[in-house]
């Protein structure tokens, strides 16, 4: 409990919890006044993109044009992997509202007494489900956020909702270091090693326990877990509630009625789902219990995730229409990702074609072997800005840093955990995934980036100490 008026045990704690609260609200009233929507920032760094490749490469502007437009390095080449991430969405939601699910959300709902409390909270489950599954974390950081957000309006608690929303979305900030984590599975298997790296180079596979479950790791993003929900806490104003916006529920009852008695008995019938999820069952039993060779958890891929969260999300549904209806609110989510994941994939093209993201990569991922994670970090966050797809990021910047970790003479598994880290911190900086977020929640991304801007840079000072350790 926190000390009476004037004591001395609570004066230093609430001091630095008023502090960040007014510092965060001034950086997201300046961030509330400036920052335009996701989609314009796209566009904008489209254009940024080309004229600084135009003044700092040779190459011509109709060179650039056709590297954007290039239909298997530009605009398109994602088309694949940008439907892993919507599946991985859509999976993801399907699961967090999923019934049980979703019970147990609307009970954490109601545990917090207090607005830091709440963000706390939010914080929590976004970032530890994030570790699982950066879905998952996305998806039900926004669900909690909106459901938290409810409960405290109904008990009249004050609270500020950006910040609720903001603690949301904080499972992009540690995705990277979890299960989901795409450069780590993307050295998992000499497959997946070979899709990035020139045939010259030579990567033997990496295992998730010398990345994921490497001891640094687990205290860096572990360390997060805990770290950034008592950040949020502080962040909280003690007054000024705002109310969460709330959806109109849906008419559902009627188009139920309507529909037909055979396909109502087959859309509300369990057996469909157990169908397919029997099937997809004995696929999972032999990936993760293999009767010989290692365990598939080991080295999981976006294709293996998104298969487990499809046969949890149908065991954990009622029906297929139950199914169904989370999906269709999952992809709407997908919309912005459908029209923006091609701008970014546009601008990776411009940028690997003409050599921008090498020089880029090279300048600031320069250093000792001792400084050379901590700038492979930075430039990782730089780069993240431009190409906000860790998929992405790897396939352009991974080479790069696997070249500089043999130059070096650095362990590999900790260049790729320092790109990682680089790439999921300046999240809070960039809308582009928080797009499902603010549909759920109703808010702006310009309402949230403030308090998420506070929370990187805390969030970059402990993973490079953590780098200079280890």
């Amino acid at each position: 409990m926190p000390g009476k008026p004037g004591s001395a045990p609570g004066l230093p704690s609430r001091y630095i919890a008023t502090m960040l609260a007014t510092v965060g609200q001034r950086i997201a009233a300046a961030f509330r006044a400036t920052a335009p929507d996701p989609f314009v920032i796209a566009v904008l760094l489209t254009a940024f993109t080309f004229v600084l490749a135009l003044v700092t490469t040779d190459t011509t502007p109709v060179q650039l044009i056709d590297d954007w437009a290039d239909p298997s390095n530009g605009i398109w080449k994602f088309l694949g992997f940008s439907m892993q991430m919507c599946l991985i969405l859509v999976t993801g939601h399907a699961l967090a509202a999923a019934g049980p699910v979703a019970l147990v959300l609307r009970k954490l709902a109601d545990l917090p007494q207090t607005g830091a409390q709440a963000a706390a909270l939010v914080a929590f489950v976004a970032a530890s489900l994030g570790t699982l599954n950066w879905g998952l974390g996305l998806i039900a950081g926004a669900l909690m956020a909106r459901d938290v957000g409810r409960s405290l309006s109904r008990r009249n608690i004050p609270y500020h909702y950006p910040v609720l929303v903001a603690a949301g979305y904080v499972g992009l900030m540690v995705w990277h270091g979890g299960f989901s984590g795409t450069a780590p599975l993307k050295v998992s298997t000499a497959a997946q090693i070979a899709d990035v790296l020139p045939p010259d180079v030579h990567l033997d596979p990496i295992p998730i326990t010398r990345t994921i479950l490497s001891p640094m790791n687990l205290v860096i993003t572990g360390g997060m877990v805990v770290l950034v929900p008592v950040i949020f806490a502080m962040l909280m104003p003690k007054s000024g509630e705002s109310a969460p916006s709330t959806p109109a529920p849906g008419d559902g009852a009627d188009e139920t009625d309507r529909t037909p008695i055979i396909p109502r008995i087959l859309e509300e019938t369990p057996i469909v789902n157990l169908l397919l999820a029997a099937m997809i069952a004995v696929w999972a039993w032999r990936y993760y219990f293999p009767a010989e060779g290692a365990s598939g958890i080991r080295t999981l891929t976006p294709n293996s995730v998104n298969l487990t969260m499809l046969m949890l999300g149908l065991l954990l549904h009622r029906s297929p229409r139950s199914f169904l209806s989370a999906v269709e609110d999952g992809a709407r989510g997908c919309a912005g990702i459908i029209i923006q994941f091609p701008l970014y994939a546009g601008i990776m093209g411009m940028m690997h074609a003409s050599g921008l993201t090498a020089e880029l990569a090279s300048l600031l991922g320069r250093g000792s072997p001792t400084t050379l994670p901590l700038t492979t970090c930075v430039s990782a966050g730089v780069v993240n800005l431009f190409v906000p797809s860790g998929g992405g990021q790897w396939g352009v910047q991974g080479p790069i840093v696997i070249q500089s970790a043999l130059d070096a003479g650095v362990p590999m598994p900790k260049m790729v955990m320092a790109l990682a880290y680089g790439d999921e911190l300046t999240n809070m900086l960039q809308p582009f995934w928080a797009l499902p977020l603010l549909a759920i929640t109703g808010a702006k991304a310009r309402d949230i980036v403030g308090y998420t801007a506070i929370a990187m840079a805390f969030g970059f000072v402990w993973t490079l100490g953590w780098l200079l350790v280890f």
